[in-house]
């Protein structure tokens, strides 16, 4: 069921600036069947609703030499508001990090993806700024050998009308 604000051309707007945010409004409107003046005002609007949180530059990890990613699984010593919410705060800023969550169903609390150049960079992060974190009692790594499937788009098939 559609959140009920979005139509079928709101849809195709999301859709089309989860391929390529970079397009301009006039190749957007084409795309979605509309003239410029109403698809800028409903792009706005998807803006303000929060639908679209922001527009960002994907960057290709290998060309910048971030060849190592790491799946890593942290377990806490406590499981108190105050000890997550340490972890959490000093996890934020750690630009390897690039994605933390909170989660059920292993023998960890969170887990993490992380992007390094190397082993060796790997090894100055787990030493010197993960386990340093008050708090962390496990660390568990698994390393990426082939990214199968990577997308930054969701799925809307589900609201489709």
């Amino acid at each position: 069921m559609n959140p009920p604000d979005l139509d079928r051309y709101d849809l195709k707007i999301l859709a089309a600036l989860q391929e390529d945010a970079s397009i301009s409004n006039q190749e957007l409107a084409d795309r979605i069947g509309l003239s410029p003046s109403p698809c800028s005002r409903r792009v706005r609007q998807l803006e303000e609703a929060g639908y679209i949180t922001r527009h960002v530059a994907l960057l290709d990890q290998q060309k910048l030499g971030l060849t190592l990613t790491a799946f890593v699984m942290i377990g806490m010593d406590r499981h108190t508001p105050d000890r997550f919410a340490n972890f959490e705060s000093a996890i934020r800023k750690c630009p390897e990090v690039q994605s933390c969550a909170l989660v059920t169903g292993m023998d960890a609390d969170y887990q993490l993806r992380v992007v390094v150049q190397d082993m060796d960079h790997y090894q100055q992060f787990l030493l010197g700024t993960l386990t340093r974190i008050e708090g962390v009692s496990s660390v568990r790594s698994s390393f990426v050998l082939n990214q199968v499937v990577s997308s930054t788009e969701l799925p809307l098939g589900h609201l489709v009308r």
